[in-house]
């Protein structure tokens, strides 16, 4: 199969202009197909089967099931609520069992079952206190999922020993928690599991820090050098370049781990760098505000200025078929 990539956004019943799930060459950035879905903000790839998953993000959130064709183009085979209102990211675990979703509009994250055809099963769901607004569910390596907090300035951690819902429980020694007033959005994890490092994206004090693999804060810096307010996106980690997306500046941020040295600080392509993705030495930024996705070739792993764009309506989240 040629090398394709899923985009989702913001379409009109979810405030946006886009019209769904958009399938595209990542070489020729030919569309090759568009799936209508209800505000599919961020998607997820099942890590066997040919199966998409996408939040739905409204208020009476939603998750959508999808098949994946030989053609690339995703079919609707499912939809179930998310138990929350506005989801914004779920991620499936590396076994392919559990389906995590972080609903921002109350905080609640809910975990679903997957059965072995990538269809939905059973789900269990952890509501939270008032002012909580869960942003990004991530499984770590040690197999503990992972939920930011962008409201509580918590990283909320869940135990899930198995591919059941119904097993999966708080972890006993509570919430990570993190700076005041940090406004945590999205983490990741590089190294293994004893010598590796945490990186989390401050959204309300625009910051980027590390902590090792007890949530010690190693390092805080600053997202962006620009001078404009920013409210850092999308964090991701690729060999030991730490990036982050940062809206305001429209840049990416580089830094080198493990104690996030600046390397540089590029233009994102557009406008309000909600999302991206590296693939194929390339970057690939999905600007919100200017309705595109900006291809940036990265050398040497600094991304160097967009060639190409695609056009698409307020997209959100850009997910490379690995």
């Amino acid at each position: 199969m040629m090398s394709v990539a899923y985009i989702g956004g913001y379409t009109p019943d979810t405030g946006g202009s886009g019209t769904g799930v958009i399938v595209a060459d990542l070489q020729s950035l030919e569309r090759l197909g568009e799936t209508p879905a209800p505000g599919p903000s961020f998607l997820a790839l099942h890590p066997r089967l040919p199966v998409l998953y996408a939040v739905g993000e409204s208020e009476r959130g939603t998750v959508e099931v999808f098949s994946r064709g030989a053609d690339g183009v995703p079919a609707p085979l499912a939809r179930r609520s998310s138990e929350g209102s506005s989801p914004c990211h779920l991620a499936v675990n590396p076994a392919g069992t559990l389906l995590a979703v972080a609903n921002y509009g109350d905080g609640t994250v809910s975990v679903h079952g997957i059965d072995g055809a990538g269809l939905l099963t059973g789900v269990r769901a952890f509501p939270h206190r008032e002012g909580a607004h869960a942003h990004q569910a991530t499984f770590g390596p040690d197999g503990v999922l992972y939920v930011t907090d962008l409201g509580t300035d918590e990283v909320r951690r869940f135990l899930a020993p198995d591919g059941s819902p119904e097993h999966v429980s708080e972890h006993p020694d509570g919430p990570v928690r993190l700076a005041p007033g940090m406004g945590p959005r999205h983490l990741a994890w590089a190294g293994d599991h004893r010598e590796g490092r945490w990186y989390v994206a401050g959204e309300l004090d625009g910051t980027v820090r590390a902590y090792d693999p007890a949530w010690r804060e190693v390092a805080a810096v600053a997202a962006s050098g620009a001078e404009e307010k920013n409210h850092p996106s999308h964090l991701e980690v690729h060999g030991d370049r730490v990036y982050v997306g940062n809206r305001g500046p429209n840049t990416i941020g580089v830094f080198s781990g493990p104690d996030l040295t600046r390397v540089a600080e590029v233009p994102c392509g557009g406008d309000w760098p909600r999302h991206f993705a590296v693939a194929a030495g390339h970057m690939y930024v999905a600007n919100q505000n200017s309705g595109g996705v900006a291809v940036l070739p990265l050398k040497d792993g600094i991304p160097q200025e967009a060639v190409r764009v695609l056009a698409a309506g307020t997209p959100s989240c850009v997910l490379p078929l690995n």
